[in-house]
């Protein structure tokens, strides 16, 4: 259930946490699904309504065949496609465990002793939020996991994601209670900073669903003193704020220490009567510096900061309370330029007419995009045409291909999500000079016209040897690497199969901060491949005993090579990556066109208009 009146009364609103409280064990199992379709949203965002599915090859001249003028792409599959659906479906219900996991929390001992407080969890809190029946992007589920040993800390103590409230998208962190107290371990903090630098990006407001301890004490060195550490957040805070990104805080537990500064920093500030406390010592602290006896309420309960020092701005009852106030502060939030109150809320324009014309229509594909879990053989070595992704991704399986009999080891072109253009930049192999420089031109060219970006990672590296060298690879592909990094538009990347070496710098991997990136539960990312690996590293090896003047034995080779390949091999999976964040979250690759297409939303939510001209770009010399 959503909170959609915001005028009705608190004691009436108790009965979401009554209903919470019902289903105790409902906590384990996640949040309840969402109703709403990814297109109904995308819908009152303004990109159009969806229409059936058809084909609509264009009119060819006399001299041109029917078939050579269309632009919508064949539905053909990996001929082992029976295969591959299994393999796919096997790996999804391998990462569908991982995710159940990270969604039980601290577990049912501490969820039990957090709903004794009275408190939803912090996914139901975020449902709770949302427009009724609104989808909500979750980002990095699975940060955390496996990084400290048996120090469990599912989805690293943090809920992160965008969602919809008042007809606004915003991007929401809250925290989990049950996991060590709410308490900040460092993957804790780099998910916060993540969730900030989204917003930053996509200009996005914030709402903080605050509960929580502050840092972990036993972890300081490792996520109080440097750059990134917590001080980060609140950093942030302050540089969004004045850049005109909201800031609201909704204190629904402890906030303690430096934690205290997360409401202390927001534009606007909701406490809870009873549950939620601002302090930068709590009561032993205090007792030990000064003697003075206090209880947590007394020293910052909801009275305190409403009626004497001022550092809260909005007193509620109980939770359900806050999330009404929540709402009402976004709900007078002004819309972002690019947006109009008609398209947004269905309600009439003030005017009597809307101010933009209406969005326009868009298809759905042809192929379903279920069929995406067919798509990527078993075997990563085997070769396959990326064409038959696009087909279950794009608006109506239309895609005008750019320099198509050029660089064909690269897949570039123009299609549409869900109404809204978007430049595609697809593997179809390794990066030969004449793909790289393909991937340059096309890159610069949706940066001129304000096109977003999005990149299928499917790529084993650049090509080496003699020949690539003298061809000038190193600098054609810098020319890839240097338009990627500039080009000032909105990128999504989605890694569908490998992510490897230089080519995933080319692609827009993480460190060249695309607005989102994912993973599929086939992809692997790393420097090399395992065997690779392996055999370079033991070549290291050999020739360390050669120079000792011995012989390694064979069986000490293999051994080795075995290690080496096992421990690369682990390090490329996605479970591994997202624990880390260095994705933004393993999906179902039925689920591509619905993540893309609200990643692309957000990204383009507020966005200056039209977005990304092409003075925003700025290049630097390219090598020639």
């Amino acid at each position: 259930m959503a909170l959609k009146a915001s005028g009705k009364a608190a004691s009436a609103l108790r009965l979401l946490l009554e209903q919470a409280g019902a289903t105790a064990n409902a906590g384990l199992a996640g949040a309840p699904q969402r109703s709403a379709t990814t297109a109904g949203l995308l819908q009152q965002l303004g990109a159009g309504t969806a229409a059936a599915p058809q084909p609509q090859p264009r009119r060819p001249f006399a001299s041109v065949a029917a078939s050579s003028a269309s632009n919508v792409l064949p539905p053909a599959l990996d001929k082992d496609a029976t295969a591959n659906r299994s393999a796919m479906a096997a790996l999804l219900t391998h990462m569908e465990g991982l995710h159940a996991h990270a969604r039980a929390g601290g577990g049912a001992t501490a969820i039990a002793r957090h709903r004794s407080r009275g408190k939803l969890l912090p996914r139901e809190r975020i449902d709770a939020l949302l427009d009724e029946g609104s989808p909500f992007l979750e980002l990095s589920p699975l940060a955390g996991r496996g990084m400290y040993g048996h120090d469990d800390v599912p989805s690293g103590g943090l809920v992160t994601g965008i969602g919809k409230v008042a007809g606004r998208l915003v991007a929401v962190v809250a925290n989990d209670a049950t996991v060590k107290g709410g308490t900040y371990y460092p993957i804790t903090v780099k998910k916060h900073l993540r969730l900030q630098e989204v917003a930053a990006a996509c200009r996005l407001p914030c709402l903080y669903l605050v509960d929580s301890g502050g840092a972990n004490l036993p972890r300081q060195a490792e996520v109080f003193p440097d750059r990134d550490h917590f001080g980060r957040i609140f950093y942030n805070q302050a540089r969004m704020s004045g850049q005109g990104i909201p800031q609201i805080a909704v204190v629904l537990g402890s906030c303690t220490a430096g934690g205290a500064y997360v409401p202390a920093m927001a534009d606007e500030c909701v406490i809870v009567a009873g549950n939620g406390t601002i302090f930068l010592a709590g009561p032993p602290l205090v007792k030990a510096a000064t003697g003075e006896d206090v209880s947590a309420e007394e020293l910052g309960g909801a009275d305190l900061h409403c009626r004497s020092s001022g550092v809260t701005d909005h007193y509620a009852h109980d939770e359900a309370h806050a999330l009404v106030l929540a709402r009402d502060i976004v709900a007078n939030l002004p819309l972002p330029p690019s947006a109009t109150a008609p398209t947004l809320l269905g309600a009439p324009s003030p005017l009597g007419a809307p101010s933009s014309p209406p969005a326009p229509s868009w298809s759905e594909p042809l192929h379903p995009p279920e069929e995406l879990r067919a798509a990527v053989p078993a075997d990563p070595r085997r070769p396959w045409d990326v064409r038959c992704v696009l087909a279950r991704l794009l608006d109506g399986s239309r895609f005008d291909e750019f320099k198509a009999n050029y660089g064909t080891t690269l897949v570039t072109g123009f299609g549409s999500l869900y109404g809204r253009p978007v430049g595609v930049v697809a593997n179809n192999g390794v990066l030969f000079s004449a793909a790289a420089q393909k991937g340059a031109h096309f890159v610069q060219l949706c940066a001129q016209r304000g096109i977003p970006l999005l990149f299928l990672q499917n790529i084993t590296g650049f090509m080496v040897g003699r020949a690539a060298e003298a061809g000038g690879i190193a600098k054609d592909g810098a020319k890839m690497v240097r338009a990627v990094a500039n080009a000032e538009v909105p990128k999504v990347t989605v890694v569908i199969g490998g992510s490897f070496g230089a080519g995933n710098y080319g692609m827009c991997g993480r460190a060249y901060s695309p607005h989102f990136m994912y993973m599929w539960p086939n992809a692997r990312i790393g420097v090399m491949g395992g065997e690779q690996a392996a055999g370079v590293l033991a070549q290291v090896e050999a020739e360390k005993h050669r120079r000792k003047g011995g012989a390694w034995p064979a069986a000490e080779e293999e051994a080795f090579r075995a290690k080496m390949a096992a421990l690369y091999d682990e390090q490329a999976r996605p479970e591994y990556a997202g624990a880390r964040l260095w994705d933004d979250g393993c999906i179902d690759p039925a689920d591509t066109r619905r993540v893309v297409g609200l990643s692309l939303a957000a990204a383009t939510w507020n966005r200056p208009a039209p977005p990304g001209a092409v003075d925003d770009s700025r290049w630097g010399p390219f090598r020639f």
